[in-house]
């Protein structure tokens, strides 16, 4: 059937709707073309045109919403307000091109803008010359790392930052974003820094100084940020607006706040009586130039870089995967380290510095109906018109309402409920989250990270050294073998029946092999030693020497050791090593059952009753309940 034909018939039409989102939704991963890492070559040739209308819309609010945050967030890094601009131009283009999130919103965000400031702050003063470059090269830097990070589908290397490690990162950045704002909230003069008892002792020593006109200004401006839902519904309900515009009125509300804040001074001349103000901003497109980069400023840089790129790229795939879920997209983590690469270098080459994933203007552009990337293309149309005809009009605005803007946009990254269930759940990655807060607070940005990653691995590899070890038990007449704690089961005198609940590996072996000893040591009657390996997916090569030295202790001792449901993928490892010589007379079992038939004394058994399990409250903890 053609396409003329289709087009008269309403059973075709739908099917054809329905095939077109179902090629949508599997692409990337049926579709050949997706393997050219450019995910445009999916969507693109099957863009719907009603899509058209909602991706305009959204592309226009978040435009109005980035346009502000950008300046802002670029003062926040130490830069000249345009290169927030300059930074969400060809990003988002290059991102439509080779990101699988339909509503990203890639640019400026305020935690890597606070990075690349505690970056470089120790390296050069602030919006110089010299400072600018070095955030071009970190763009650079930490782009071509994500860029090689995806090539070579090494997005694992993410993992070590566990979720309790982020969300004390972030919780504190938030709070250091936030008070790095005092200085223009309150027209102080006060050092930049990321460091937040200089940041804090400072601003007291300074508090006589406060300017009054600037300070009537900030709080005007976090006035109308915070509240700007209710503005929207008390309008609504005041018949001034209708329900289209009372719920973009919102979302524009930060350019509400800059022409707001632009017309008082400007009318007053306020800059003259000391608020601060943005000044000139150079008008139009940023020119298109190599990075400053030399490998005596990649060393200086490297670590900075890193840690940029890897938080970023979090912040962006946590966000991309929240949005595509609502809408049961993909997102392909690998492919999103190709396009926040080529997004960070694209910057590089525009005078831009780190971008990453706005979780705000990402939402505001899911919200906003949009369809697809061309969404941030559209935003991208209104961000070169800014640049090519209205950055004289930018002349007059306020510091203080910049900086409320900031404040606004942290204070939900502010968020103790985490550590609350963590600490009820599992206690030690509560202490990861308050390790990681109270570093990143009391030893600065970078130094922070790096000790809550550290910490993280230091506690998973404390928690995974201590495997649990059941001993197991027949449980009734089945041929089924539970704990002994949580049921009554009947064990064998004469077999130690032990399951490990956890895969083995250098950091751990040792535990097991103490554990049997003692047991053994413990209970003479025992002449069979059973592992029973239904939970183990690896067996290193130090574990495996700990199992042959195991064996051979217990055999000198006149137990024999055997194995029980061993994985197939275990098992041929094993037998490449030659592991099975060394285990005779032991055998491999296919299963704890055959194993305790095989060896067991029925004449010597003993009825083991379950634990007194302490009577459960409304929120009994999860490690409490009875397991196999």
């Amino acid at each position: 059937m053609d396409g003329t034909q289709e087009r008269h018939l309403p059973e075709a039409d739908s099917a054809r709707k329905s095939s077109s989102v179902m090629d949508r939704l599997k692409c990337l991963s049926d579709d050949p073309r997706s393997q050219l890492y450019a995910p445009i070559l999916c969507w693109l040739p099957r863009y719907q045109r009603e899509d058209l209308s909602s991706d305009v819309t959204a592309g226009v609010v978040v435009a109005i919403m980035l346009i502000p945050q950008a300046m802002a967030y670029a003062l926040l890094a130490g830069l000249p307000p345009q290169m927030g601009l300059y930074a969400s131009i060809l990003p988002l283009i290059v991102y439509a091109i080779f990101g699988t999130s339909r509503a990203l919103g890639v640019g400026p965000v305020a935690i890597v803008s606070l990075m690349v400031s505690s970056t470089l702050l120790p390296m050069a003063p602030a919006q110089s010359a010299e400072y600018v470059g070095y955030a071009i090269a970190l763009s650079f830097l930490s782009g071509l790392m994500l860029l090689g990070l995806g090539l070579v589908k090494a997005g694992f290397f993410t993992n070590f930052m566990s979720h309790p490690v982020i969300a004390g990162f972030s919780s504190a950045a938030a709070i250091i974003i936030a008070f790095s704002q005092l200085k223009n909230l309150l027209g102080l003069e006060l050092e930049r820094s990321s460091f937040l008892p200089k940041i804090v002792w400072g601003a007291l020593q300074k508090l006589h100084t406060i300017h009054l006109p600037t300070l009537v200004i900030a709080i005007g401006s976090l006035a109308l940020l915070f509240g700007r839902n209710k503005i929207g519904a008390a309008l609504r309900r005041a018949g001034v607006l209708d329900d289209f515009w009372a719920d973009i009125l919102p979302k524009a509300m930060p350019l509400v706040l800059v022409v707001a804040s632009i017309l008082p001074v400007w009318y007053f001349d306020l800059a003259a009586k000391g608020v601060q103000i943005v000044g000139h901003i150079p008008q139009g497109l940023p020119a298109v130039t190599l990075p400053p980069l030399s490998l005596e400023v990649a060393e200086k840089l490297l670590v900075g870089a890193f840690l940029i790129a890897i938080v970023g790229f979090l912040e962006t795939v946590s966000v991309a995967r929240t949005l595509a879920s609502k809408r049961r997209q993909k997102i392909v983590p690998d492919q999103e380290l190709i396009a926040m690469g080529a997004a960070n270098i694209a910057s590089s080459f525009t005078g831009g510095y780190p971008v990453a994933g706005s979780f705000s203007r990402s939402v505001v552009n899911f919200s906003s109906g949009a369809k697809t990337q061309l969404s941030g293309i559209v935003a991208v149309v209104f961000i070169v018109l800014t640049l090519l005809l209205l950055t004289p009009a930018l002349y007059y605005l306020p510091k203080a309402a910049l900086a409320a803007i900031i404040v606004v946009a942290v204070s939900s990254l502010v968020d103790f409920h985490p550590v609350v269930h963590m600490w009820r759940y599992m206690k030690l990655d509560a202490v990861s989250f308050i390790g990681t807060f109270l570093a990143v607070l009391m030893l600065g940005v970078e130094e922070g990270i790096l000790f809550g990653i550290a910490l993280s691995i230091v506690f998973f590899l404390w928690r995974t050294s201590q495997m649990p070890l059941v001993v197991l038990g027949r449980l009734g007449n089945t041929m089924l073998f539970r704990d002994h704690r949580f049921h009554e089961v009947t064990t064998y005198d004469n077999i130690l029946l032990l399951r490990v609940d956890m895969s083995l590996y250098f950091a751990n072996a040792a535990h097991l092999e103490d554990f049997v000893l003692r047991y053994v040591a413990d209970h003479p009657k025992v002449q069979h030693f059973v592992l029973v390996c239904s939970s183990v997916n690896i067996v290193d090569a130090s574990a495996l020497e700990t199992l042959e030295s195991l064996q051979s202790r217990l055999k000198g001792s006149g137990v024999t050791m055997h194995l029980a449901a061993v994985k197939s993928s275990i098992l041929r490892r094993m037998k490449a090593v030659g592991f099975f010589e060394k285990l005779e007379p032991g055998r491999i079992f296919l299963a704890a059952h055959d194993a305790v038939d095989a060896l067991s004394d029925a004449s010597a058994t003993t009825t083991m009753k379950p634990d007194p399990v302490p009577a459960a409250g409304p929120a009994r903890a999860a490690s409490e309940a009875p397991a196999g």
